[in-house]
């Protein structure tokens, strides 16, 4: 057979004997790299550090440092759990147990268990760590076999595994594969690492429940989750972030400075913003609404609900049917409407109502629309997860000519906002993939869009990856990743390049040359879902709000009732330069004023007393124990207003 050409990451290119393996290729660079490699990208499909390279492509080593390096990790280590389990509780019966962002778990079934357990509770933790320990130090390999669909049927017939038996009925023959590990054998599609050895820590973090394949009419299972590492010192590290998360939960955070609640008498999933919430949105808001109208962009304002005819139009109905209410039809009326699922085809119809010219382009539309979609109630999730939502949309129509500016543009723009709340940020370009039935318009627009994205990213220095498949139907994308201060990543704004809507609409301008054309639509949100953002910012600053985004910035603290008067006059100083400032005239004692402050992380305490009133001064304390002062009255409002310009971007 011939040799195999594979190009490394580098560009370089190895030729190899047919049947090398990525083992063999990561030893050829350094015996470093191959103790650390866990499995091999080979031309975009992630496989096994063993299996045979038969065939020319890209090939990159993975480790832990990897994305890719860890899915195989955790995958591998739901393996080893569900061995643990099948040698404590024998006659358990396996769902599904997937890799997850952070972890893995799996779905089982210890009805059958004899004597055994309906569910697990928390004491039962710590055997199942342990033994996964035991299983994993005996440093065997995972081992994949080809395997026809009859002998796998009659395996898990023989085992009574149901669950496995229906996985089946989905595959055909020729497409199925197990994966042994030691005294355990799976139905997978992998890959796994090379053999148990790496796992060397262990932590099953929660048990919840789970119906079978997310069907409410199938029997609930039990959903046993977990993490592991290569290193304890890993393990320790990421419960250490974890309780940290936990402390900084926006769920418990904005229960406790009164920002949002969710009542059962208004709905799951659907947010009220209390006054304080109310302020930090709106201060977000009104932050982005004047960095627009700076940009040029016109403020629009469309229904919450729209005809049925305008989202089958834009393909958003039926597409996302299953995220979307059901239609509503009025008595006497043969029309149908929808709870707006999203924004932009409302847009497309303010941009067609009147005639355009090439003049009058770019035509740059935002709103801070509410849309609606429907999510099953086991997902939602404070505010990160809910059924109403609010994004900072926009859309902008432009000519081809126009197109890599006013992307640039955006790009800028949404740049600006997350250097503004101190986030790192990296950028994804999401590209289709070859499964064309899952995008709209013609293929030759599409590499046109995909061309144009990726010569901004060049231009403009973005550091970015290529996601392929995770481009909308309509367009590719300019997706941008935030880092917190917990170093999680969150995909938030979005930059989508579309070449179908406008045909789908129908909408037009008038070229230089008379001719009618077609415009090309920026659709753009840089916060994405306000309600989501908020959720992240709150745990980004565990409620330590910067000074610009505090709902209340500043409280008075009278040190008796008799300064009441002059806390007033200074709480109107600090109005009056703009600045957000209570008073508390509570007639509790001072230290407990300050401890009620402090609660609620009020950035500024400023407390006034004989001396205070006298002086025309305040004794400032900022939250958290900084050093305190006693400035005058008028200078502390300036500086504190400069500071919120300052932080804001716009000294």
């Amino acid at each position: 057979m011939s040799d195999v050409r594979l190009t490394l990451p580098d560009g370089s290119v190895r030729v190899v004997p047919h049947g090398t393996t990525g083992r063999d290729v990561a030893r050829a660079i350094s015996e470093g790299l191959a103790r650390n490699a866990l499995a091999v990208r080979h031309d975009g499909t992630v496989k096994e550090l063993d299996r045979p390279l038969d065939t020319d492509g890209t090939l990159e080593i993975l480790t832990w440092n990897d994305a890719d390096g860890k899915m195989a990790f955790w995958h591998s280590s739901a393996h080893l759990m569900a061995e643990a389990l099948e040698a404590l509780y024998p006659g358990v019966r396996l769902g599904i147990g997937p890799a997850i962002e952070q972890g893995f778990y799996y779905d089982i079934d210890l009805s059958h268990v004899e004597g055994g357990p309906q569910t697990l509770t928390p004491d039962d933790l710590p055997a199942i760590e342990a033994k996964m320990i035991e299983l994993a130090r005996r440093d065997v390999p995972f081992v994949r076999k080809d395997i026809a669909k009859a002998d796998a049927v009659a395996y898990f017939q023989a085992k009574n595994d149901p669950y496995k038996l229906e996985l089946l009925d989905g595959l055909d023959d020729g497409q199925i594969t197990f994966y042994e590990q030691g005294n355990f054998t799976d139905l997978c599609r992998g890959p796994h690492l090379p053999s148990t050895g790496p796992i060397k820590a262990v932590k099953l973090l929660n048990i919840a429940g789970a119906y079978w394949r997310g069907d409410v009419t199938r029997p609930q299972l039990t959903r046993l989750y977990g993490v592991t590492f290569p290193k304890k010192s890993e393990l320790d590290e990421f419960l250490r972030l974890r309780e940290e998360a936990e402390r900084r939960d926006h769920r418990k955070l904005g229960k406790e400075l009164e920002l949002f609640m969710i009542s059962p008498k208004v709905g799951g999933g659907l947010p009220v913003w209390l006054p304080k919430g109310t302020v930090l949105r709106r201060t977000l808001e009104g932050f982005l609404r004047d960095e627009q109208r700076r940009r040029g962009y016109d403020e629009v304002i469309t229904p919450h609900i729209g005809h049925l005819d305008l989202y089958k139009t834009s393909g958003h109905y039926p597409y996302y049917a299953d995220s979307q209410y059901p239609p509503m039809t009025l008595e006497g009326e043969d029309d149908a409407y929808l709870l707006k699922p999203m924004n932009c085809p409302h847009h497309h119809q303010v941009y067609a109502s009147k005639p355009r010219s090439y003049r009058d382009l770019p035509v740059r539309l935002a709103e801070f629309g509410t849309v609606y979609r429907y999510e099953q109630s086991g997902e939602l999730n404070g505010l990160s997860r809910v059924r109403g939502f609010t994004q900072d949309d926009a859309h902008l129509y432009s000519t081809h000519d126009q197109l890599k500016d006013e992307i640039k543009g955006v790009v800028d723009l949404t740049q600006f906002v997350f250097k503004t709340f101190g986030m790192d940020v990296t950028t994804r370009l999401s590209f289709r993939d070859d499964n064309a039935d899952k995008y709209g318009g013609d293929p030759a627009l599409w590499e046109r869009a995909q061309r144009e994205i990726q010569d901004v990213a060049d231009e403009m220095g973005l550091d970015y990856f290529i996601g392929e498949g995770e481009a909308a139907f309509y367009g590719p994308k300019i997706d941008f990743i935030v880092r917190d201060a917990l170093g999680r990543k969150w995909q938030l704004g979005t930059v989508q390049v579309d070449y179908v809507m406008p045909d789908r609409f129908q909408l037009e301008y008038t070229g230089a040359d008379g001719q009618k054309h077609r415009p090309v639509i920026i659709h753009r949100a840089p916060f994405g879902s306000m309600e989501r953002f908020i959720s992240i910012l709150i745990e980004h600053y565990a409620g330590n709000f910067p000074l610009w985004l505090a709902p209340v910035q500043a409280v008075v603290l009278p040190v008796s009732n008799v300064f009441d008067d002059y806390a007033r006059e200074v709480v109107a100083a600090l109005e009056a330069a703009g600045l957000r400032a209570e008073v508390d005239v509570s007639g509790e004692k001072i230290g407990k004023k300050i401890r009620s402050a402090e609660m609620q992380k009020v950035p500024f305490m400023l407390v006034v007393g004989a001396s205070e009133v006298e002086n025309r001064s305040v004794a400032v304390r900022p939250h958290g124990g900084g050093e305190q002062t006693v400035e005058p009255l008028d200078a502390l409002a300036q500086r504190l207003a400069a500071q919120v310009l300052s932080e804001m971007g716009r000294a």
